[in-house]
């Protein structure tokens, strides 16, 4: 069983802002899996299919960004599935606009989505992929996360997310390091 969730907040307000790039990516997958969220369970928008015999679940929690650990623990929990089956895709503000980073483990590094999911799934120790929504110094943190992607990132947005779905669908049939090994270089 795989279990890829993307972290963002539901609603149009925060359509295409740069917390939502998890969000994004699980757009892109869903169209690579050949699914589209069509349901809503365990407080996410929900999506399951069988691909290179893997049971696949796609998940975009409702609970908004900080309560993302809830959502994967509810669907965690009716599955028995365990952190090796999960990865969690999100934005991190360490990483230049269009750059990714595939890691196994690791801290929150701030970023309240994951410190919800570390608190609610009980370890750091899940697979990660990383999507760079870079910083500005100028403006503060919530603000810049919850802003939207200037018109000169767009293409570099695009390539992250299209590259951040690719390296999650690979990971269906290749292992996580075979995976970062292959994706950390692009």
């Amino acid at each position: 069983m795989k279990i890829f969730v993307g972290l963002g907040n539901p609603g149009k307000k925060y359509e295409n802002t740069r917390h939502n790039a998890g969000f994004m990516v699980m757009d892109e997958l869903a169209k690579l899996c050949e699914v589209s969220f069509d349901q809503e369970k365990y407080s996410a928008y929900f999506a399951k299919t069988k691909l290179k015999g893997e049971d696949v679940i796609l998940l975009k929690p409702t609970t908004y960004m900080n309560n993302s650990g809830f959502a994967l623990r509810q669907c965690m929990d009716f599955y028995k599935a365990s952190p090796e089956d999960v990865t969690v895709i999100y934005d991190d503000v360490d990483l230049p606009v269009g750059k990714i980073r595939l890691r196994q483990k690791g801290s929150a590094g701030g970023h309240n989505g994951i410190k919800s999911i570390i608190q609610c799934i009980f370890t750091s120790e899940f697979d990660r992929i990383r999507v760079g929504v870079g910083k500005d110094p100028q403006i503060d943190m919530i603000n810049w996360v919850l802003g939207k992607f200037r018109e000169e990132e767009q293409k570099d947005l695009k390539n992250a997310v299209k590259n951040s779905a690719k390296a999650a669908y690979y990971s269906i049939d290749h292992s996580f390091m075979d995976t970062m090994n292959l994706y950390n270089k692009k």
